[in-house]
Parts: structure tokens; sequence; C-alpha cells
């Protein structure tokens, strides 16, 4: 790969709605077309154009002609003003042809003129989302940095006033040291009569929708079988749904709510109302809002079509096929729901991906058309030219507090499956030989009490400006407040009676009681239990002190992964971090790590596995390493098999032998627990 072909796919993430032939790079680079490249409202003052755009810049790129132009007809039910859902099935489809062309480009250089081409004339968030799938799954572009998807359209993400008061900022500034970032403001989607706005600093947090964004860049449905087509992917799609519905339980509770109620019942008014406040980046439009009360109604429009009853038929059917242990796929032959693949095919039918479902036909869509059923509540027939509310697009559908609903119920089907399996004996539990004899987390400053963790709220600082296109404004920043928690440090003692060995620790975070401040039996923590990390460990004879940094966990990537600034200037020298800031978009963000807690300090079970790794390990083949191997949990391996046999989520994914966390652990010498305290502090500090 040249320096000029990772400079030019790297300026694609930015200012995705302006031609390509303008300047990037905060005016720095302009990319060289071919006559043939422009659009036919450029080309005939594509010298006029080209010449304006090429005046004071550093970095002139040539772009390399086509060997053949491609026929972009597929893509024209997706007009450039539209929203792209990855819900839609014509959207879908569309994106596969994208991403199946675009994977196709015979060598890098071709791929490159490829993009840039599409680029003009595809709808912008179809473009991107293609784009980046692509670039995330290509051989020839390991070393492209994805830019985050909050940047690259960050009216998807911000309150509108704060895009306009940012260009004014950057406009009137420029390059001096006299800026100051506009602040986003914290609350502005309700009010505190609204209880579900308790929740808003999770749901609307910038980092968990990104994380959603590129879950599903790296977990596509559709698109060539080798992109699609990965190790655990449907019980992937399963447990990192899961996690995210735990962690939102033990937010409600910290917030004195209950647990989540399942969306069970369609044909009832849905009674939380969502209005979000934000405009979609394509047409500049806001994302439709829905009032309290609002009744759920099938959808008949020009490309989405879908009954409620047929959704419930699906869910029936795939209730069935968990009861009698078996699917059918097209040809009528049997396949088990077994305990190692049942979970994986049952993820692939529900998520319905057209790739991997072994009878679509037969069960259906249930879950991305329950996302339209919700997302068109509004104007279910089209007769406002109204587009899809925030549960249509995966950048804003965890914004809704039906959002958990709705994955509650898709939640409550592979429970059922789960709930048929045997409950783990003590051959899958335990690891004889091996004691964990003490465990403590702690924050790492001097004097700090051991199990006390603090949350609080940190104002932080994200650069807009490679998604605010037509403006003249330079490094547009805008600060933000998010949840915060101190970092600490695990110490757990292990001792081993055998021989040295090898083991795998893991830990969980488990809710003790629910909004009433009533105990939790093991049954339900287990189904809220939140993995903390997870990761190996040599066991050497007699007593081994294991220490592990909570920012190093298995689960999470850090807020400068998150929100990484765009430009070489701001990248780490070093391979191994320079790698992981390039490609490691995937993953819970650490700021999240910790639920809130509560000013009086909530108190939670810490719990602790040593787990025997022979039972553990995956002989992986022999492929590099992935620099992003830190967030595995939710995010797997690139090119790799998922890194541990076990199910998702062991010991907790299914049922166990106990009535009570305590009893289980008193029972197996290999696991422990402590009172784990959080408390949140109502201060803000500013990074």
């Amino acid at each position: 790969m040249t320096n000029t072909d990772l400079k030019v796919l790297e300026l694609l993430f930015q200012r995705p709605l302006e031609p390509a032939f303008t300047t990037r790079d905060n005016g720095k680079t302009v990319l060289e077309l071919p006559d043939s490249f422009y659009t036919d409202r450029y080309k005939a003052e594509s010298d006029q154009v080209g010449n304006r755009f090429s005046k004071n810049v550093d970095v002139r790129i040539p772009v390399q002609e086509l060997a053949s132009v491609p026929n972009l007809d597929f893509a024209k039910p997706l007009g450039p003003k539209k929203q792209f859902s990855l819900f839609n099935d014509q959207h879908r489809n569309i994106a596969s042809e994208l991403i199946t062309l675009f994977m196709n480009a015979p060598n890098l250089r071709q791929f490159v003129s490829l993009s840039v081409f599409c680029k003009d004339r595809l709808n912008p968030m179809l473009f991107q989302y293609a784009y980046a799938v692509a670039i995330a799954h290509r051989k020839d572009t390991t070393e492209v940095p994805i830019t985050n998807i909050s940047q690259v359209f960050p009216s998807n993400f911000v309150e509108p006033s704060t895009l306009k008061d940012g260009r004014q900022e950057g406009s009137v500034f420029g390059e001096s040291g006299d800026r100051v970032p506009v602040a986003i403001p914290r609350d502005y989607t309700a009010s505190d009569i609204e209880d579900e706005h308790r929740l808003a600093y999770f749901r609307e947090d910038i980092g968990v929708n990104s994380h959603h964004w590129h879950w599903h860049l790296v977990y596509p449905t559709t698109g060539p079988y080798e992109v699609v087509n990965k190790d655990r992917r449907g019980e992937l799609f399963y447990y990192m749904h899961q996690q995210i519905l735990a962690r939102y339980n033990a937010e409600r509770f910290c917030n004195n709510l209950k647990r989540i109620q399942p969306l069970a019942n369609l044909h009832n008014e849905v009674f939380e109302g969502y209005f979000p406040k934000i405009l979609s980046s394509v047409n500049n439009r806001t994302y439709p809002g829905r009032a309290s009360g609002q009744l759920l109604k099938d959808v008949d429009r020009e490309d989405t079509r879908i009954t409620i009853d047929e959704i419930l038929r699906w869910r029936n059917r795939i209730m069935d096929v968990i009861d009698q242990g078996y699917v059918e796929d097209t040809s009528g032959q049997r396949i088990p729901l077994d305990e190692v693949r049942g979970i994986d095919i049952l993820g692939n039918m529900i998520e319905a991906s057209p790739v991997l479902s072994v009878n679509m036909q037969l069960y259906g869509n249930l879950h991305n058309q329950g996302h339209n059923i919700i997302s068109f509540a509004h104007d279910p027939d089209g007769r406002h030219l109204e587009e899809f509310g925030v549960m249509g697009d995966v950048t804003t559908a965890m914004r809704d507090p039906i959002f958990y609903r709705w994955h509650g119920f898709i939640n409550t089907v592979f429970t059922k499956f789960k709930s048929l399996l045997n409950p783990y004996n003590a051959a899958q539990l335990g690891f004889e030989g091996v004691s964990v004899d003490y465990i403590e987390a702690r924050i790492g400053k001097k004097g700090t009490t051991p199990n006390v963790l603090a949350t609080y709220w940190q104002n932080s600082t994200v650069d807009l400006t490679a998604g605010l296109d037509f403006s003249s404004a330079t490094n547009v920043l805008a600060s933000f407040s998010h949840l915060q928690n101190a970092p600490f440090t695990y110490t757990f003692n292990v001792t081993n009676n055998g021989a040295k060995r090898t083991g795998t620790c893991r830990i969980f975070l488990c809710p003790k009681v629910d909004e009433r401040n009533m105990a939790l039996r093991l049954e339900d923590q287990r189904q809220m239990a939140i993995e903390m990390d997870k990761f190996t460990v040599d066991l050497v004879p007699g007593v081994n002190t294991i220490r592990r940094q909570s920012t190093e966990s298995s689960v999470a990537i850090p807020f400068e992964r998150s929100f990484r600034p765009v430009g070489a200037n701001y990248q780490p020298q070093a391979a191994d971090e320079l790698a992981r800031f390039r490609f490691c978009g995937c993953g819970w963000p650490q700021h999240l790590l910790l639920p809130k807690g509560t000013t009086q300090g909530m108190v939670f079970d810490l719990f602790v596995m040593i787990s025997d790794y022979s039972q553990d390990s995956v002989e992986q083949p022999n492929t590099p390493n992935d620099a992003c191997s830190t967030a595995y949990s939710f995010c797997g391996l690139k090119d790799k098999l998922y890194p541990d046999r076990r199910a998702m989520g062991f010991p907790f994914d299914r049922r166990l032998p106990n009535t009570y966390l305590n009893e289980m652990v008193d029972a197996f010498g290999n696991m422990a627990r402590t009172d784990l305290r959080i408390q949140y502090t109502d201060r803000t500090i500013v990074k």
C-alpha cells in the first residue's frame, strides 16, 4: 500500500456529503479526479471546479481511471436524500451488492478508484456503511483507520444547535487558540417529569451508539459469504445484546426504576414516548418523535410492508422449534438445536441474515421487522411522507427506551432456549485443585478502601470537523458530559494445589437487589450478570497473586479509541498502540464499564471464577494476531475463531445448580464473591 492510497481511503470518511473533488484534511488536500468521475451536475464544468479547489492546498493526489465503470442502477431505489436502514430488506440488499462490488475490486488501486467514483453517485449513509464494511474486511486495507461514525455524521449524535455554534466558532477564530469547544447539552430530549429520562446519560451516550454501529460493521447480515459468515456470529448477536440489557437493568436499579418490561404484546399501546431532537445527516430533517401511548400498526409503505401478526407468527414458530429441539432448513432437513450450536443457529435466524438463516421463508425476519414496525409507528402508511424514527437506524436506535423493551422481547426467545438446556454440573463448573481465596477491586490511590469504586461525570472534548460538510471551519470541537469511573485494580489470591497449569479468569458484576431493595435469587442474578473481564492466567504451584487493571477489560475500549482525532498528528508512534488506535473501534465504551451506582453506594456482587483452560481453549487458525483483541468478548477476533470454547456468558448463560449465589460459591473452590459498592458523586471533572 502506498502512502497516497492510504491517504485517499482515510479522506473518504471526511465530509461525506461533499463531492469528492472538494478539499479535505482541513483544506490541505485535494483529490484530482479523471473527467469521467464527475457527476452530470459538474461534468461540463470539471476544469473550473477542479481548479477552484486545487488552489492553495498542500497535497494533490491523482486518482487512477477505472478499468471498468460499474453499473450502479441497483442502488437507484435508495435516493441520495433518503434515510438508510439496515433493518429495511431493500436497503440491506442494495448494501449487499455494494459491499460485494467493493470486495471484488481486483487490487488496492482499483478499490481506491472505485470508492471515489461511487461516493458521489450513492446515498451518503449507504456509501459510508458499505465502504467501512469493505475497509474492515479487505486483506489490503488492514492499515486504514475507520473513523468513528459520530465524527462522520455528527448530526445523528449531537443536538443540532451544537453544530451551528461549532461552525460559527471555527469560522470566526480559525486556527487561533481563542476557540473554545461548544457544549453539547446533557438534558435536551425530555424533562425530569419523564421517568425514563433518568437513563438518558446511558441511552444517548455517543460511545454507546457508536459501538452499536461499529458492531454491525464487523458483523453485517448481508454481503459476500466470507464477510458475513464469522465464527459464532449468531451467538454473538444474542450475547452482545443480552449484555446491553443486563447493563441497562443495572442502570435502572441505580435510578430507582424497575427492570425492563419486554415488549411482549405488540397490539398494546407503547407507554414510552421519545422525541430525539436530532437531525438526519442526509436530508437535514429531524428524526420523528413518538408520543406516549402510541399504538403500533401494520406498516404499508413503498419499501416496507409488514404486519404485526406476521411478526408474532414468526415468534411462535421459533418458540415451537425450541420446544421440539430442531429447525428445518429449506430442503426439510432437521438440524438439531443442541447446546453447542443451537444458540448460534437461533441468533442467525432471529436477526435474520439472508446469508446464514437456515430457512428465512419459514422463520422470517423477527428482529429487523420489529424495528421497522416501531420506527414507523408515527406514520405507518407514509401518508405524511415522514421517514422512520430512531429505531430504524443502528446509529440512533439505542437512544430510544423502546429499544430495550424490544430487545427484552427478543431475549425472551433466547432465554426460552437456554432454559431447556440442562443446568451446569460440577464437572463443568469446577476446577479441581484450584481455589480462589481472596478477591478485591480497589481504586489506584493510596488509602482507598477495597471494594468501593467511584463514578462521576466527566467533561470531554471530541473533534467534529470531519463531518461538517460545506464549512470552512477547522478543528471544530464539542464538549459533552458523560459518566466516568475511576480506574481500579483487581487483586486475586489463587491457590494451585497441583502442577503448573492455565486457567481462564472470568469476572462478573451481579445486582444483589432490585429496585424495591429485595434480594435477588441466583436465577435472576445470572440473567442480569454483567461481564467485566476475561483473561487467561498461568498458575504455578502454591499461592498466585493476580492483578489486572480495569482498563485492560476484554469488553471495553478506552475513550481515545471511541473518539480518535482525525489526522496523523494525533496518532501514537508505538507500533502496537498505533494498530489499536487505527482499528479498534468495536467495543463497549470504557467510561461506562461500571454502572452509575448511587450517592449512598449501591452494593453489587463481584464474582470471580477460574475455569479450566483445557476446557476453554480454542485452536486458532494460523493468521496474524489481531490488534483489537482487547474487546473480544463483544467483538470477537478478526480472522480468527471466538477465543473461548465455552458458551458466551459462562457460567451465567444457563441454569445453575443452586438457589443463591453464595451457595454456588461455597460449593466450588474455584469461585469467589464479595460485596462491591459503587459510589456515585454528582461532580464533573474536565478531561
